[in-house]
């Protein structure tokens, strides 16, 4: 193959999106173009006519990246990681994956997605028996929104509640408290007494949840409308984001890689269907390190933040630091909300705080969304004439399957969800992924297909992670994920088998997508493909 030379049209430039399209231009100036490659395939190809929107500045890109890897995940997940694993000695497995795995896995997805300029399942098409890792990242893309978008609901709720002279979860004297409700400011008080609660928890489990309502998953009830209220704010929101596409938007190991994965956001297939926007001589591996790094940044920072809270309401409680400490909702929605109460102007620094959560809960699924959304455009091309209505669909289904976590059982749905939708099979899907550039698609072509985007080839350090290191230590928190499996629980309730199976259903049902494409393409495969594949290299 000789050298090629790829034309490149502005066609249009509208609201700071630029529509090009780009021609291979052979040797005698005339251009001429080849469909994609039937396996393996170096070399930037387009086909001729086809446009794809790309950012309007380069900061609308770094924005929306940041904006999606910086998350809840940074507030809830991350400080409480710290505190369960030994605090500081956490740092030791975060930082060493972050440098083995997170950041390559990160810089490889950019790079992946810039260069062939595709969805999570598109860009396959340079190895196209790993298409269906693809359809694993979107279809935990698409679960994890299911319960995602009830967080950020919960925050609007909650931001709507304090817009009032005293916030609804200071005192005990509430319709909804119970008469183990212990008031907030009793004098020297102590919630040492199990059978105790806050007001600041009653609010949220009673008050909001109505979790006295409900018996267990198995009695669920009808959606609260006030819930199903702000779910409907949020799906709306999401969608006039979205509907134009970009140009508007041990086991201390096995927490410490999960976690990476989580915040940085590898494997959702986001990355890629961000970076495919790009323009395609953009610097991916400057983006990479930047928002990384602010990403982690980030996470050192509200962990600091965090714990001041925690260590604030130990003292004040006179109860170990572990009685305060706790992961996911209980952390935002009940420790934060105490703390804050006891602020001057309590009321303005609750909205402030909510206002937070919102922001940092609406980019990130967004993020999600459109993951979902262009993998899907791009491997069906004719939904390209009905973005609008495709990204309705999909916005709507996801607001129908939330309503199960908006009933007076939705907690225990929402448990599942987190606990099943994307924990071991995200760490598979980034194994796979990481196999198949490294080994099957190559590091030197990858390599290759960098330096003919920046100019540059990456270094020994990067290929060595591609190849070896970060696969291997992939593999290995796959295999330890499975051997240490805990079932999820809400505070003393333990979730019936039958739960689950469905748990596993849901998380196996996104790992099989690999197995059972390279199954249908084999079944489905011409005889004649290897005619076809010659025929194009000599078109070449």
């Amino acid at each position: 193959m000789g050298p090629k030379e790829v034309e490149l049209i502005l066609v249009k430039e509208h609201n700071g999106v630029q529509f090009t399209t780009s021609t291979l231009v052979s040797p005698a100036g005339h251009p001429h173009g080849h469909g994609h490659a039937l396996g393996p395939s170096h070399g930037h190809t387009p086909v001729p006519g086809e446009e794809r929107e790309t950012w309007g500045k380069k900061i609308d890109f770094l924005l929306s990246v940041i904006g999606f890897a910086v998350d809840l995940a940074n507030v809830w997940r991350f400080p409480y990681l710290c505190y369960k694993n030994g605090g500081g000695a956490f740092l030791v497995p975060y930082l060493f994956f972050m440098v083995i795995a997170g950041m390559p896995l990160f810089y490889m997805e950019l790079a992946l997605g810039q260069y062939n300029r595709e969805g999570a399942a598109g860009v396959w098409k340079i190895c196209p028996i790993f298409k269906g890792v693809g359809f694993t990242v979107i279809l935990i893309s698409l679960y994890v929104g299911f319960y995602y978008n009830v967080i950020i609901a919960w925050a609007l709720f909650y931001l709507f509640s304090s817009f009032t002279g005293e916030l609804p979860w200071v005192h005990c004297n509430n319709t909804w408290n119970s008469p183990n409700c212990s008031d907030l400011w009793a004098f020297n008080n102590s919630l040492n007494d199990t059978h105790k609660s806050t007001p600041a928890a009653e609010y949220f489990e009673r008050g909001v949840l109505h979790l006295q309502d409900s018996e267990g998953i198995a009695d669920l009830g009808l959606p609260r409308w006030q819930l199903t209220s702000c779910l409907a704010v949020v799906i709306v929101v999401l969608y006039f984001s979205l509907w134009k596409g970009v140009k508007t938007s041990g086991k201390v190991w096995i927490d410490a890689a999960t976690q990476i994965c989580f915040s940085l956001g590898v494997g959702f297939g986001v990355l890629i269907a961000f970076s495919s926007y790009n323009k395609f001589s953009n610097n991916c591996y400057r983006d990479a390190i930047i928002t990384s790094s602010i990403n982690s940044l980030t996470s050192f920072f509200s962990g600091f933040v965090i714990f001041s809270f925690l260590g604030y309401m130990s003292h004040k409680h006179s109860v170990p630091l572990d009685k305060v400490a706790t992961d996911g909702p209980g952390l935002v929605f009940i420790i934060y909300p105490e703390a804050i109460a006891t602020l001057p102007g309590s009321s303005v620094w609750a909205v402030i705080f909510f206002i937070m959560l919102l922001t940092l809960g609406i980019d990130s699924a967004m993020g999600g969304m459109e993951s979902v959304i262009t993998g899907l455009m791009d491997e069906f091309k004719f939904l390209h004439k009905h973005r609008e209505l495709f990204t309705l669909f999909i916005v709507v289904s996801t607001f129908l399957i939330s309503l199960f976590c908006v009933t007076n059982g939705g907690i225990y749905v929402f448990t599942l969800l987190d606990h099943f939708a994307a924990g071991t099979s995200i760490l598979f899907g980034v194994l796979i992924e990481a196999i198949g550039i490294a080994w099957f698609y190559g590091v030197d072509r990858f390599s290759d297909d960098i330096e003919e985007m920046i100019g540059q080839r990456p270094g020994l350090y990067w290929r060595l992670c591609w190849k070896f290191v970060s696969p291997c230590f992939l593999l290995f928190m796959v295999v330890v994920s499975f051997a240490t499996f805990n079932p999820p629980n809400y505070g003393t309730y333990t979730f019936p088998i039958w739960a689950n199976m469905i748990g596993w259903c849901l998380a196996i049902s996104s790992m099989t997508m690999v197995p059972l494409y390279v199954i249908s393409n084999n079944s489905t495969r011409k005889p004649n493909t290897h005619k076809l594949v010659k025929e194009w290299d000599e078109n070449i």
